[in-house]
């Protein structure tokens, strides 16, 4: 093995070009999308959208990506070895929850588009605060969750919002989807050659565009194209945070996120552990937080972390070259308004492949990770995800109903609905309570699970009790934070604790049944031969 003092590590390796383009689009997705409901959702004019929070974005992932990647080098020639960096951007979980639980509530209750990006950028600093203050906490997290915990509640996201979600855009558009996807299917998943070694995320992106250049469905557009330097905004930012002081109630929804934000952090750099590459803990949560601290400066809300996806490039035989591509090629789009032409002429389903493929690497990456005993806490970790979909998609269906003109509809949440839906098989309660805070109760329930296999029940009874007391406050299970409540949920996470604590110290060693292989299939009945 090259010894750490003769090794010189690598910026760029040609796997770097691959990479590129995958991270590139994801990256462009979330800022096609948040730009996308800024303007026709909530009427904010171009000059804020593309002069001021997509520029602020670029900037927030500019700083990121320069300590990203010299954290990689350093780690790098510190091992003697090759790692790949890690990725870095927007949180797309988290930009949704800015986007609809503090910019949208403000617009909607004022018609001002300008104090709701205000209060954006100050909810977005006072954010990366919160999230590098995780990086207090971070690495003893890390110490005491199991791996299956944290990457499991990751593949919960990866399955349903990374995954399934651009798999259904594929489907809208099939024409564009299959043309795009079957290239990245065999380019990144299969692994398989392409002509003039061609990266698959490029092919894919310029045949699905071809595609939809041919059918319409794609224009080339110059509107918006022009120069939009960063500044920083102080006085907007100030305003903003007055607002948020002024109307505490949105701390309910800014802290949670943000406790979320740091946790999804530690989840990903768990994830780029498990594939090989070792990372400090608090100095990426503390890198995130002010990323995010600067993008507010200068103009944007949303708050950066570690991407999901790490093994996906890693497989890939990236190193950091492909985040410095991106570090380069984002600014210059977003400088010079570039990201309005790529809007017009990049369709979703072309670029949706290579976001199903980073879900494909992530829970496949997680199977070979952690011991097969454990795929049952992966399986349980990724459960609450699945209810945070339906709920989303129950609230989305309830407002197309009203934007279609439907009146005297019961709302989600009355009882009487509530029952229909339970009479009809929907469990919208339960659902519910689990879709809140789906992250945090996955990887808690995660951490029991593996902590029980593992006969850690101390452990086990420790999650169980933090998730009563989260439970209490309105951290999970909750819509919004307040005093203690002991609801049905808290008390049921206590009397979990209480039976992981005291249980054992009576149940004798000698009682305790266990399968030689330690796995759930031996607890199968076995079936006559010929059966």
């Amino acid at each position: 093995m090259t010894t750490g003092r003769s090794y010189t590590y690598k910026l760029f390796a040609r796997n770097d070009f691959s990479a590129f383009w995958a991270l590139f689009t994801d990256n462009l997705i979330n800022l096609i999308v948040l730009s996308g409901i800024c303007q026709f959702v909530f009427n904010m004019p171009a000059d804020i959208v593309f002069g001021r929070i997509v520029p602020g974005a670029a900037v927030a992932i500019l700083a990121g990506i320069a300590v990203y990647t010299w954290l990689a080098k350093h780690i790098a020639e510190k091992q003697g070895r090759d790692v790949t960096a890690l990725p870095y951007g927007i949180s797309t979980p988290v930009m949704f929850v800015y986007l609809f639980g503090v910019i949208g509530p403000i617009y909607w209750s004022t018609n001002d588009a300008m104090l709701a990006w205000q209060v954006g950028i100050g909810a977005g600093f006072i954010g990366g605060i919160v999230a590098g203050l995780g990086a207090i906490v971070g690495p003893w997290l890390k110490r005491v969750t199991p791996r299956a915990g944290m990457l499991g509640t990751l593949c919960g996201i990866a399955l349903v919002f990374i995954g399934t979600v651009p798999l259904a855009t594929i489907f809208e558009d099939p024409f564009i989807g299959f043309a795009s996807m079957i290239i990245i299917l065999w380019g990144l998943v299969g692994r398989h050659r392409l002509p003039f070694n061609i990266p698959a995320g490029l092919l894919a992106l310029i045949v699905g565009t071809v595609v939809a250049l041919g059918m319409g469905k794609a224009s080339v557009s110059f509107e918006g194209v022009g120069v939009y330097l960063p500044i920083p905004y102080f006085g907007d930012l100030i305003a903003g945070i007055q607002h948020l002081f002024a109307n505490p109630e949105l701390f309910l929804v800014l802290v949670p996120v943000q406790i979320y934000n740091f946790i999804e952090t530690m989840n990903n750099v768990e994830s780029a552990e498990a594939a090989g590459d070792h990372y400090p803990v608090g100095l990426c949560q503390v890198t995130d937080g002010v990323g995010t601290m600067i993008g507010a400066v200068f103009g944007s809300p949303f708050p950066t972390t570690a991407y999901i996806g790490h093994p996906a490039y890693k497989r890939m035989g990236a190193r950091s070259g492909y985040i410095i591509g991106v570090g380069l090629v984002i600014p210059f789009a977003a400088f010079f308004g570039l990201l309005a032409f790529l809007n017009n002429l990049i369709p979703v389903a072309a670029a949706a492949p290579v976001l199903v493929f980073v879900a494909l690497s992530l829970v496949t990456n997680t199977a070979h990770s952690v011991k097969t005993d454990h795929i049952a806490a992966v399986t349980i970790a990724m459960m609450p995800h699945v209810s945070a979909f339906l709920v989303i998609k129950w609230g989305a269906l309830a407002g197309a109903l009203g934007a279609l003109g439907a009146t005297g509809m019961a709302q989600l949440g009355d009882a009487e609905l509530t029952a229909a839906l339970l009479q009809q098989g929907a469990h919208y309660e339960g659902h519910l309570a689990l879709s809140q805070g789906a992250i945090l109760t996955g990887l808690i329930w995660g951490a029991i699970v593996a902590s029980v296999i593992d006969g850690d029940f101390r452990n086990a009874g420790g999650f169980a009790l933090a998730a009563a007391v989260m439970s209490l406050v309105g951290v999970i299970h909750s819509a919004s934070l307040h005093w203690p409540e002991f609801s049905g949920v808290a008390m049921g996470y206590l009397i979990a604790a209480a039976f992981l604590f005291i249980y054992p110290i009576f149940h004798k060693a000698d009682e305790t049944e266990k399968a030689e292989n330690g796995s759930m299939d031996s607890q199968a009945p076995h079936l006559p031969a010929g059966e």
